[in-house]
């Protein structure tokens, strides 16, 4: 597994200021986000999971999952969260052309209608970013990476990886993806539980 910061430093996020990586508040708010779905192994689990907390996430859906599993999508819509273009075949942007990076997002588009994005493996070049903002969309990145799709870490590990960096208007990453679901089904629970505890509400982006 290659190096990735569990807690972006400022210095990235005052590189890349036109992304958005937390919400500036003083509000106990914690933005829960979860990448690469919807599946029917993991989402309606996830979905189950918020509504223990009446908690709001958003979900960065593949297109090609839309389309094989919509009555999974429309649930997550349904349960009141949002979602977010994470491009129709999981593009890696430092290695896919520009104009073929947007063909894929604009063609996802008819299946999601959503102007969040957020770029998959967060690798986005700045051709490509420059052109995403152009057509109004906001560019979600993160504050905090749960790594749950580290099959190399513990599943306590992935835990404290939350617990011990999320903030007031923290974005976290999780993903409802089968790769994932071993960690994710030890920790989302538990960090539900600690955050709703010191009076945390959990709110979709927009």
């Amino acid at each position: 597994m290659k190096p990735y910061f569990v807690k972006t430093p400022n210095w990235l996020k005052r590189l890349y200021n036109k992304q958005i990586w937390d919400i500036k508040t003083n509000k106990k708010v914690i933005y829960l986000t979860f990448d690469d779905g919807p599946i029917p192994e993991v989402t309606p689990w996830v979905l189950q999971e918020l509504k223990k907390h009446n908690a709001k996430a958003t979900f960065f859906c593949i297109g090609d999952n839309v389309k094989k599993h919509t009555s999974i999508y429309n649930a997550v819509l349904t349960e009141g969260h949002a979602v977010g273009n994470h491009t129709l075949h999981h593009l890696n942007g430092w290695q896919t052309n520009t104009d073929k990076y947007i063909a894929d997002i604009t063609e996802y588009s008819e299946y999601v209608s959503s102007k969040l994005f957020r770029p998959p493996y967060g690798k986005i070049k700045k051709s490509q970013r420059k052109l995403l903002l152009e057509k109004g969309y906001k560019i979600i990145m993160w504050d905090v990476l749960s790594a749950d799709f580290d099959q190399s870490i513990s599943n306590e590990k992935c835990l404290q990886n939350v617990l011990q960096n999320t903030k007031n208007g923290s974005i976290i990453v999780f993903h409802d993806s089968k790769k994932s679901f071993e960690r994710l089904a030890y920790v989302l629970p538990k960090v539900l539980a600690h955050f709703s505890a010191l009076g945390f509400c959990f709110n979709k982006l927009n």
